[in-house]
């Protein structure tokens, strides 16, 4: 028994949660049990919570700045955790990964350009850059071995002078692949031979099985000058309320770039109440890190086993990092339109649409297993149970 208790069942409805409060507005049914929004249900550590009830008790919210303690924190969390030294000069701000990407295609890029995915992928990836004048070109993920794996000869096929920034997921959602750091080496060698950008969201980076080891691309040699890394607490410490995150720029022109822009747009602060949490997440909270993701792939281990016990027409790819995990139902005939209305109407769960990723997504699901056991073990149970009723298993 550890010393954080994740068996907790914690009530989110009417709390302005956006898993638990807008079910009735996007499935239709406000009683299902969600799976779908990427935040855990577990509470924050509580030396965050105390950090964040300190600065509540000292009574005045004005403008903050940024201790250069904070940016030591983030400094020490990569080195420590992940082997990446880098000097305190390359560390900047995002309002979270998804605005700090924004940001990026628009200090790098101009309007026609085209951006490279590797779908399925999230969704807001592909909203960030058609909003922005630019068009998203696929470069799908294709299947080696029973997994994923990158299509870099297909990559390479893409690039022109008008198209040569990728972004980047990693460990990648939907698939929960936390790349070898073989195949980075080679995405590098690729990347360094044909002049490539990367924007690498390793949002994840801290949530990796005991099976697997995430390596930050700007490690691997020739990197660090052509690409720009998207990391934060938010994740890892179920902070994502507070819109806070890190991006790491080692190149001082890139960075120059890049913080035009916020000064452009009037977003170089983060707010009050993510500057505290922060740096108190990565400075006293690595144990409940580290136990919270042994609980996952506590998790992660069962629902494998249940999907290919309980629903043998479905697949599941081995998940080696993430809590969103990503299910293949084409097995039992589903498509892009059916799978969502069972899942809905037949099994009272809500899962995100495959085809939210693109295309590639059709036929499939993503769950997110960042829950109490007991509740992971309630909807996989009405999943199995909805496709015995139906006659489908």
């Amino acid at each position: 028994m550890g010393k954080y208790n994740f068996d907790e069942y914690i009530e989110r409805r009417n709390t302005s949660s956006m898993k638990w409060d807008l079910l009735g507005e996007r499935f239709g049914d406000p009683d299902l049990l969600p799976y779908w929004v990427a935040d855990m249900d577990f509470k924050s550590p509580p030396e965050v919570i105390e950090a964040i009830e300190d600065k509540l008790r000292h009574g005045v919210l004005g403008y903050p700045v940024v201790k250069e303690s904070l940016i030591e924190s983030v400094v020490n969390w990569e080195k420590t955790r992940h082997g990446w030294s880098f000097d305190k000069s390359a560390v900047t701000w995002a309002p979270g990964v998804v605005g700090g990407l924004a940001f990026a295609i628009e200090a790098y890029t101009k309007p026609g350009d085209g951006i490279i995915l590797q779908t399925p992928v999230y969704p807001p990836f592909y909203e960030i850059i058609e909003t922005a004048g630019r068009h998203v070109v696929k470069n799908p993920l294709k299947r080696e071995n029973g997994r994923f794996v990158m299509d870099l000869d297909g990559l390479e096929k893409l690039l022109t002078p008008t198209c040569r920034t990728l972004i980047f997921c990693s460990p990648h959602n939907p698939v929960s692949r936390v790349w070898t750091k073989d195949e980075l080496e080679k995405l590098a060698e690729l990347a360094e031979r044909k002049d490539i950008l990367i924007l690498s969201d390793e949002i994840h980076q801290d949530i990796v099985f005991s099976d697997a080891k995430h390596t930050c691309l700007a490690t691997i040699p020739g990197m660090e000058k052509r690409t720009l890394t998207y990391v934060a607490p938010s994740k890892t410490f179920n902070l994502a309320g507070l819109s806070s995150s890190v991006v790491v720029i080692p190149d001082s022109s890139l960075m120059e770039q890049y913080k035009s822009v916020l000064v452009r747009f009037h977003l170089s602060r983060l707010n009050a109440m993510g500057l505290v949490a922060m740096e108190a997440a990565y400075t006293k909270c690595a144990d409940w890190a580290d136990e919270m993701v042994a609980y996952l792939e506590g998790n992660r281990d069962y629902a494998e086993k249940f999907v290919r016990e309980r629903m043998p027409k479905a697949k599941m790819d081995h998940p080696e990092g993430t809590y969103i995990f990503w299910i293949d139902f084409r097995g039992y005939g589903f498509d892009g339109k059916t799978l969502p209305e069972f899942l809905a109407k037949e099994a009272k769960v809500a899962l995100n649409k495959g085809l939210d990723f693109g295309s590639e997504g059709d036929g499939f699901a993503r769950i997110n297993v960042g829950t109490t056991r007991k509740q992971l073990e309630e909807g996989l149970e009405r999943i199995a149970e909805a496709l015995n009723r139906t006659g489908k298993n």
